[in-house]
């Protein structure tokens, strides 16, 4: 079953073998074609980003990590402010890209923070604390799934089913992924699990990409409109919804992929609970709760032709388009992160998960 895994899990975000370049898996092109990118120029690094071609929150903060080093290989003999000046501006064009996912921001700001620190070094140690910087930020978030998929997989049994929406996998983080790391945990035990996986729409990431992941993983995966989460709860095949989260508000309200909220009311409905699975890192404690997260909106496109031969949509139509929504923290079972369970009152235990920064299950 390992060979299996291995095969689910690809190194699909990270540097070239020259370090000058970064190094992805297009997710764009995927299941049908497996096309790995290097990316050196601003523009392109950005536009990876905005066109889903690396996605995932913690996935997108990995590649911003490695994209700001691979910027600063191109400086030249600046001062240590002129550095400074342009990674600040090079960060705010990364971060402008995706407003929702958090862990875009967040590894931006410990990319500055570490560039601010070694400012003043010579070009050469600048750019090998950078370099150090970003592979921690990458070999952090693999021990943050593997911690994840633990703590989720206890809150499962042998034969349970579970219902995904979008893709929390490997693609979308490092290794395990956060919401299918118990699923992947599971399986390498001998511990299965039946996963229906809602397709996604518009953008079919768990048509396209989390069932394309278990399907490898040998996993038991059966792939469901989105409009059929109801019936399979009713009919008792799901006992607990896992799904991952772009930003966590700190009173627990989630940001997660658009029809997030409507799997969490029907999960209410059915008595099925439901499960937040993300790092800490996804945690924003400035943010208060779900009114005050920004939610991205994409072009109509994307409903009318992206998939389509011919227009699915008459020509002139007005298009609503929100690539996430956000999940009322009263319809959440509990938050899954590498430290430990959260469960309601969200705002107490969350605010205990960082003061003590101990594992914990409240």
């Amino acid at each position: 079953m390992e060979a299996k895994l291995n095969q689910a899990l690809p190194d699909h975000v990270g540097l070239n073998g020259a370090g000058d370049r970064v190094r992805i898996l297009d997710q764009s092109r995927l299941p049908g074609r497996e096309i790995y990118l290097e990316l050196s120029r601003l523009e392109e690094l950005k536009e990876a980003i905005a066109a889903l071609r690396v996605r995932g929150a913690p996935a997108i903060g990995i590649y911003a990590g490695y994209a700001l080093y691979v910027l600063a290989r191109q400086l030249g003999d600046e001062t240590g402010e002129e550095r400074l000046a342009r990674l600040e501006d090079w960060g705010a064009q990364l971060n402008s890209t995706r407003p929702t996912a958090v862990n875009l921001s967040w590894a931006v700001r410990r990319m500055l923070d570490t560039a601010q620190s070694a400012a003043h070094l010579p070009r050469a140690e600048f750019l090998q604390r950078l370099l150090e910087e970003c592979t921690a930020i990458h070999r952090e978030d693999a021990e943050m799934c593997r911690a994840i998929a633990q703590y989720g997989f206890s809150l499962v049994k042998d034969g349970d089913g579970v219902l995904t929406h979008c893709n929390a996998g490997p693609l979308a983080t490092s290794q395990y992924g956060t919401a299918l790391g118990p699923i992947l945990l599971g399986q390498e035990r001998g511990i299965r699990l039946r996963v229906f996986a809602d397709e996604t729409r518009p953008l079919l990431q768990g048509a396209r990409l989390t069932a394309w992941e278990l399907h490898r993983a040998g996993v038991d995966v059966t792939l469901i409109c989105d409009n059929m989460a109801g019936m399979v709860m009713k009919n008792g095949w799901v006992q607990a919804c896992f799904v991952g989260c772009d930003r966590v508000a700190a009173n627990g309200d989630t940001a997660n992929k658009i029809g997030t909220s409507s799997v969490a009311v029907l999960a209410k409905h059915y008595g099925v609970p439901f499960y937040v699975l993300g790092p800490t890192s996804t945690i924003d404690l400035s943010c208060p709760d779900g009114d005050h997260i920004p939610i991205e909106e994409r072009s109509g496109e994307e409903l009318r032709t992206q998939w389509y031969k011919e227009p699915m949509a008459p020509e002139g139509i007005k298009f609503f388009n929100p690539a996430f929504d956000v999940t009322d923290h009263s319809l959440i079972t509990a938050i899954v992160t590498e430290r430990g369970i959260c469960r309601p009152p969200f705002r107490e235990s969350i605010g205990k998960l960082f003061l003590s920064g101990a594992d914990h299950d409240d």
